[in-house]
């Protein structure tokens, strides 16, 4: 059965078969050069490269938080210097204008003091009363003039009052942003460095990691990775493409934020992750497998061998499953007996019941077609989890293992995690195929869609079968010798069912991006 699809060639050469092609994984289609055998597993001439992402610019940059807080820092810096305001000033005004330095440069210039008014900026500091004494507006409590503060305006409050308003807008999440004086009919704002002399510890770190947040958030080229935990964002620079990896090595589409799905749309992804939750799929499974109660209409599923059914209290009313007709009624010489009821065969025969059967048979039909898509897409999901799980053990543990049995360096064993990788990647992608094909209702494309999925399917047993099993030949040869030779067909049958299923599913995916056209 293994050797069923690798036929052999008359030389002895060993043909691996993915889909239309074909592999040679002979030992003597080896590189030419006088390594041998042994060159052949660890000679410098062997280098499988993983093709880049893109031939042309970089698609998008994932960043750090310190190259996140450098940019923002940037970006108030140079507000500040060519508008010549201070630091918190300028932070407010970017703040207000999302980030958006073009924006508020044209509206900055045209009129200040607009700008000025409209985000609570005042031209010109507050002058103190010349008092000795001044009353706090929250507390009522007399203080020394030096003793208060405020947000640029004539409104002044003691360090305790501030520290409270200012950690209670905090906590409430990012509205503190835009916190404005707590006198309800001052507009003035209060600045950074206001929180900074007056919140607690814990507060700044809070309000800078919200001032962070807005930077991201605003952007239109920047968003966070959605993956739990993780601190990184990711920059898109190209266009069309939206998959991107993250440093924590999650892959996602950063136009939707979905996991990475291509060759779907984002609309068929929103669309199939809808179906999977919603209502209405649970509503089709009440039409394929219950009937309404004559009575109250209830939704009721037969869960007995006879047709005497009654439904649940306080209805409590019995009938027929068959013909829904009262069971009361159901003697020997009206139906035929209890349990040999005709009057539903009478009554389709008639036309009365082929609409309501149409529709539950529709239902039905509908369901069968969705399950078999959907146990399809999540086995895969299923099948790309455990390789994920594979591959990170593979790293942590057995890769190590395998150099000390076969005596060669990690550096050059480096085709099986990329192997891996493929088929993480490759599952991925046969994964949404199904819920391409769920939603594809032209039945000529269905017909040479469902002949490129099962290639794909195909070929990627094959690697995924050669990179879990055969390995386990290796792995447990210890204190064996010359095995070699025999890794050496191995290293050549992986890389060669490694390439050629990566070039399948790319050329897979952009056939299906195109939309099954050429």
């Amino acid at each position: 059965m293994d050797s069923a699809g690798e036929p052999r060639g008359s030389s002895g050469s060993e043909l691996v078969a993915v889909g239309d092609y074909c592999y040679d994984c002979s030992s003597d289609g080896e590189s030419s050069g006088s390594g041998g055998e042994e060159s052949a597993c660890v000679g410098d001439d062997y280098d499988f490269r993983e093709e880049a992402v893109s031939t042309g610019e970089e698609r998008y940059v994932v960043l750090t938080q310190n190259d996140l807080h450098g940019r923002q820092e940037e970006d108030i810096r140079q507000v500040s210097s060519v508008f010549s305001i201070p630091r918190g000033s300028a932070c407010i005004l970017l703040r207000q204008y999302k980030w958006n330095i073009s924006k508020l440069s044209d509206e900055w210039f045209a009129d200040e003091e607009r700008v000025r008014t409209s985000v609570g900026l005042p031209a010109k500091g507050v002058i103190l009363p010349d008092c000795q004494k001044l009353t706090c507006g929250i507390c009522f409590e007399g203080y020394s003039t030096c003793a208060l503060s405020s947000a640029s305006c004539v409104h002044f409050y003691c360090p305790e009052c501030w520290e409270g308003y200012i950690s209670a807008s905090i906590n409430d999440g990012p509205g503190c942003l835009a916190l404005q004086c707590p006198e309800p009919s001052c507009s003035a704002m209060v600045l950074e460095e206001t929180i900074n002399r007056l919140a607690k510890d814990e507060d700044k770190v809070k309000y800078k990691q919200l001032l962070l947040h807005s930077y991201i958030e605003d952007s239109k080229k920047i968003k966070w990775c959605p993956a739990p935990d993780c601190t990184y964002a990711v920059e898109f620079l190209g266009d069309g493409n939206y998959d991107v990896s993250c440093m924590c090595r999650f892959s996602f589409c950063w136009n939707c934020t979905e996991e990475s799905h291509r060759p779907v749309s984002c609309e068929t992804v929103s669309k199939w992750i809808f179906k999977k939750s919603a209502e209405s799929g649970n509503m089709k499974w009440i039409i394929a497998n219950s009937k309404p109660c004559p009575k109250c209409k209830r939704p009721i599923e037969k869960n007995h061998g006879c047709m005497h059914m009654t439904c649940r209290p306080p209805c409590n009313f019995q009938f027929c499953w068959l013909c829904l007709g009262a069971w009361s009624e159901h003697g020997n010489r009206t139906t035929g007996g209890y349990y040999a009821c005709n009057r539903y065969e009478s009554a389709k025969e008639q036309g009365i019941y082929d609409e309501a059967e149409a529709k539950r048979e529709q239902a039905k039909n509908s369901l069968e077609r969705y399950t078999h898509y959907y146990e399809r897409w999540a086995s895969n999901q299923t099948s790309r989890q455990k390789a994920q799980a594979d591959l990170q053990k593979l790293e942590s543990g057995n890769l190590a293992k395998l150099s000390d049995i076969l005596g060669i360096p990690e550096t050059q064993l480096k085709f099986i995690p990329e192997a891996w990788s493929q088929i993480v990647e490759c599952r991925r992608v046969l994964k949404w195929t199904y819920a391409y094909g769920y939603y594809l209702d032209d039945k000529a494309k269905s017909e040479f869609f469902v002949y490129l999925q099962g290639e794909a399917e195909s070929g990627l047993e094959r690697l995924h079968k050669c990179a879990e099993k055969d390995i386990h030949v290796f792995l447990y040869k210890a204190g064996r010798s010359c095995i070699l030779q025999d890794f050496s067909k191995f290293r050549v049958k992986l890389a060669g069912l490694t390439s050629v299923a990566r070039n399948y599913f790319e050329n897979l995916v952009r056939a299906l991006e195109a939309g099954l056209n050429d």
